[in-house]
């Protein structure tokens, strides 16, 4: 059995105040301790923050890109973002583009899409993590996670879990230079039955390596836990 995306996991400078920041922004929950916002589903995946006063120097290997229903909901989902401490940045977009870019309280980028598109069509709230990254970690994270590829074209590629929910793409080539630890990661959760050495392996097989600290890399050099499930 393949490991569960459980979380996407972010380094923050105030770990408190971002999840409140996306929970409010989200119509999620928080966790008792309120560093992770939660799904009110229960399904998917949380988010949680994690603390670390390392500087944001560049522009993020991922982002969300949130959905809309309608144009009236992207303007308030713009508005909430705004009253809740988010900002708007300009990372080269031009007037024309329907997507409105922000950034949190602590310089994390993401998009509000506008009302209407189809790839986005039936994903979510967060309706992909837009990821900086080449066709072949595309390749590792569909075979990591067990999701089918629902996009492969011109080296851009976008996986989707079978039950659905958020895609997860990669833009393809140029890959921008990632010179430190990324500030997003994915928390990958093994069931308590399955063998954690055999499926590392796996994971190194298909082109991870271990990192610092407990922590792999993907393919691209890219962070993430794998931890087992509790009994």
């Amino acid at each position: 059995m393949t490991p569960h995306l459980s979380a996407i996991g972010f380094h923050a400078t105030d770990p408190p105040n971002l999840a409140r920041f996306w929970a409010g922004l989200l119509n999620w929950e928080l966790s008792g301790d309120g560093t992770v916002a939660l799904p009110p589903d229960g399904k998917g995946y949380a988010l949680r923050f994690t603390e670390s006063q390392a500087p944001k120097t560049r522009q993020n290997q991922a982002h969300f890109d949130l959905t809309s229903a309608t144009p009236e909901a992207q303007r308030d989902t713009v508005a909430r973002a705004l009253e809740l401490g988010g900002r708007h940045i300009d990372i080269g977009q031009t007037p024309e583009e329907g997507h409105v870019v922000l950034a949190d309280p602590d310089g994390n980028e993401f998009c509000v899409i506008e009302a209407g598109n189809t790839f986005l069509a039936d994903t979510g709230v967060i309706g992909a993590v837009a990821c900086d990254g080449t066709q072949a970690v595309g390749y590792f994270w569909s075979e990591a996670l067990g999701w089918p590829l629902v996009w492969d074209q011109d080296e851009e590629t976008a996986i989707q879990s079978p039950e659905g929910g958020t895609k997860i793409t990669w833009g393809g080539p140029p890959v921008n230079e990632k010179p430190d630890v990324n500030r997003l990661y994915f928390e990958l959760t093994l069931p308590p039955d399955v063998d954690g050495e055999a499926e590392t392996a796996r994971l190194v097989e298909l082109g991870a390596r271990r990192g610092p600290n407990g922590v792999f890399l993907d393919p691209d050099g890219n962070e993430f836990t794998l931890r087992k499930a509790a009994e």
